[in-house]
C-alpha cells in the first residue's frame, strides 16, 4: 500500500483476538498454555504492520465489566455467547507482546473498544496539522465502517486470518448498495444488528433498510416525512411498521452510535513509532513456540516500525 501522507494505525484489540481464537485450532505453548489467539492475532499483526508502514501505532481493548449501553439496555449482546477461559488467558501475553513493541494501549472502564477508536480517530483531527494523517483501523468485525471518511480506513479480514481488505468510502458503499459510511448508525437503527442484539424495526430487513436510507438519508428525515404524509413511495405495510416501532428505531441508532468523547489521555505524538525490542520478540516468541513467526523479524536487532 504505497503512502502519500503520514499514517496512524489504530488495532481493535478485542476484535482481532476473537477472530484469531476461533480461526484457528487449538494450539499449546511448550509451556501448555493455550496460544492459538496470540498466534492468529501475531499472524494479522505482523501482516499489516508490513502492509501499513504505520508512522503512528495504538491499540485499544474492552476491559471487563458493563458499559453505558449496558445501562441503558440491559439486553445489549445478551445473545452473545461469553467466550472461553482459554481466550481471556491470553490476553495478557498478546498485552505483553504489544508493549515489547512499544505500542500503546488504550482502554477506559464503561466504554469498548469501537468508542475509543472513534475517539482516537476524531482527537487525531483536531490534534493533527496539515499535511493530514491517515487513520487506519485494523479490525476483525464491521462496525468500524461507520468511522470511514476521507482521513479514515478500515484494515479487515475478508476470510481466514491472511485475506485482508482495506475498505475507503467508495468501497463501504459498494458493499452496502450506496449508503455512506455515515449512514451505517441509521441502517443499524432500522434493520437492527443481531450479533450486538440490537433491536431494530422488526420486519425492516437490509435491502428496505438501504432502499429508505438512499431515498431519506437519515431516521429522522424518513420519519419526519412519514408523519407529514409524505413519501408516497413507501407502502402501506412498511409505513406500519416504521410508525409502530418509532422509539425503537431511534433508540437503536443510538445505540449503533459510537461515541467519540472518551475521557482518554491520548497524544499523537506518544503513538509515534519505537524501536523494536527484537531480542526480547525473540526470546517470547521462543517461550511461546512460535519460531516460523521469528523469520519475519527484521534482521536487524533494533528497527523502527516504519522500516518494517
Amino acid at each position: 500500500m504505497v503512502k502519500d501522507k503520514k499514517r496512524l494505525v489504530v488495532i481493535d484489540g478485542n476484535a482481532l483476538v476473537h477472530r484469531a481464537f476461533h480461526a484457528l485450532p487449538s494450539m499449546s505453548s511448550p509451556k501448555g498454555e493455550s496460544v492459538n489467539a496470540v498466534y492468529g492475532f501475531l499472524l494479522v499483526f505482523l501482516k499489516a504492520l508490513k502492509d501499513l508502514q504505520p508512522d503512528y501505532i495504538a491499540a485499544t481493548f474492552d476491559l471487563a465489566g458493563p458499559t453505558f449501553r449496558d445501562k441503558i439496555y440491559d439486553k445489549y449482546k445478551a445473545k452473545r455467547k461469553s467466550a472461553p477461559d482459554e481466550l481471556y488467558t491470553q490476553l495478557p501475553i498478546i498485552k505483553n507482546v504489544l508493549h515489547i513493541f512499544g505500542v500503546p494501549i488504550f482502554e477506559k472502564q464503561g466504554f469498548e473498544a469501537d468508542d475509543i477508536i472513534g475517539t482516537i480517530a476524531h482527537l487525531v483531527e483536531k490534534q493533527q496539522t496539515l499535511p493530514k494523517i491517515e487513520t487506519i483501523i485494523i479490525t476483525g468485525d464491521l462496525d468500524a465502517l461507520a468511522l470511514v471518511d476521507n482521513q479514515t480506513k478500515v484494515y479487515t479480514l475478508k476470510k481466514g486470518l491472511k485475506d485482508t481488505v482495506i475498505y475507503d468510502r467508495d468501497l463501504v458503499m459498494e458493499r452496502y448498495d450506496g449508503l455512506m459510511p455515515e449512514q451505517l448508525n441509521d441502517f443499524r437503527g432500522l434493520r437492527g444488528d443481531s450479533s450486538d442484539n440490537i433491536p431494530g424495526v422488526p420486519g425492516i430487513g437490509e435491502k428496505t433498510a438501504i432502499q429508505l436510507l438512499k431515498e431519506f438519508k437519515t431516521i429522522e428525515n424518513l420519519y419526519s416525512e412519514i408523519e407529514s404524509g409524505g413519501a408516497p413511495l413507501v407502502s402501506d405495510r412498511i409505513r406500519g411498521k416504521l410508525k409502530q416501532a418509532k422509539d425503537q428505531a431511534f433508540f437503536s441508532k443510538k445505540l449503533a452510535k459510537i461515541n467519540f468523547n472518551v475521557p482518554i489521555d491520548f497524544n499523537l505524538e506518544n503513538c509515534c513509532h519505537k524501536e523494536i525490542k527484537k531480542k526480547e520478540l525473540v526470546k517470547l516468541f521462543q517461550d511461546l513456540g512460535f519460531y516460523s513467526l521469528i523469520k519475519r523479524l527484521p534482521e536487524q536487532g533494533e528497527v523502527r516500525l516504519g522500516k518494517f
